[in-house]
């Protein structure tokens, strides 16, 4: 999975608060846009807002799209239902795209993405079992298994983020929205505080830990993965949280995998945007 000579194509990560495109040519970005997505507006203005941060890094000699959405997505590129995007419904983002720029465009999953993107380019490399887990406005999860993704019969693979949890369920009680709920700010902000030297937002950190365990034990239940790496705003919270985490999967029924699974953050940086650039290149899955 690794780019062409002199291949140029563009990697979009669109999330629930903002889009990044970036140019990649041989395995690495060469120029990047941010802009906000604007998901709490119409349809169209999310698509506009796509439209003009790729137009921002497009250049001569583009061989094609690739875009990760929070959502799932069928073979012929329509996403459906994004939990953060509350305008989309069901839409056909592969046409859209490829009629606004005349390039070949490739859509696929944000979490299915970030767990290519670190198969081939971050923590993961040299790994054949693999779970990626985005900690963000949402949470979502990207399966490699023997060294191709996993996408299930009909795409909905690594939705661990629905799993029933309670009267809710794991995106939210697991993501974000966590810190909103139990103290009423960002996960940011916090660890701002919280860098800062501030014990109090230190501690609003590590509580997370005990959430989290329970969607690392879905996962390790269902997967058994070599490693699983993080992504995401929350993921940087990660030193926080992490011991409290540990401390929670003491409960795991089988703690020799817990003491083989290695969890770590993801340091490979936009990531989700080279890997999305990848999909342009012919990645495989199963």
């Amino acid at each position: 999975m690794s780019a062409k000579s002199h291949t140029r194509c563009i990697g979009v990560d669109l999330g629930g608060t903002s889009v990044r495109a970036g140019l990649v040519q041989n395995g690495r970005i060469i120029a990047i846009e941010k802009r906000p997505s604007f998901a709490a507006k119409g349809r169209q203005a999310v698509i506009d807002e796509i439209c003009d941060t790729i137009q921002a890094v497009r250049q001569p000699g583009v061989r094609g799209i690739g875009i990760g959405v929070p959502s799932v997505v069928d073979k012929n590129g329509v996403v459906f239902s994004p939990a953060n995007i509350p305008s989309w419904r069901r839409v056909p983002l592969k046409k859209i795209l490829e009629r606004r720029f005349r390039t070949p465009v490739f859509v696929n999953n944000d979490a299915k993405c970030f767990a290519l993107g670190e198969l081939a380019f971050g923590a993961g490399r040299g790994r054949k079992n693999l779970v990626g887990l985005i900690i963000g406005t949402g949470l979502g999860a990207g399966v490699i298994i023997d060294g191709r993704l996993f996408s299930g019969a009909h795409g909905a693979a690594g939705e661990i983020g629905h799993i029933p949890h309670g009267d809710a369920d794991f995106e939210h009680v697991c993501s974000g929205r966590f810190f909103q709920r139990e103290f009423g700010l960002d996960a940011a902000a916090i660890q701002k505080r919280a860098d800062a030297g501030d014990r109090s937002a230190a501690e609003m950190l590590a509580a997370f830990g005990e959430p989290f365990a329970k969607v690392i034990m879905a996962v390790l239940y269902a997967y058994d993965p070599e490693i699983i790496v993080l992504g995401g705003g929350v993921s940087r919270a990660y030193p926080y949280f992490a011991p409290r985490l540990r401390e929670k999967l003491k409960a795991f029924r089988f703690q020799d995998v817990v003491k083989k699974v290695r969890i770590v953050p993801s340091r490979k940086p936009h990531v989700a945007v080279l890997a999305a650039a990848a999909l342009c290149l012919g990645a495989k899955s199963k």
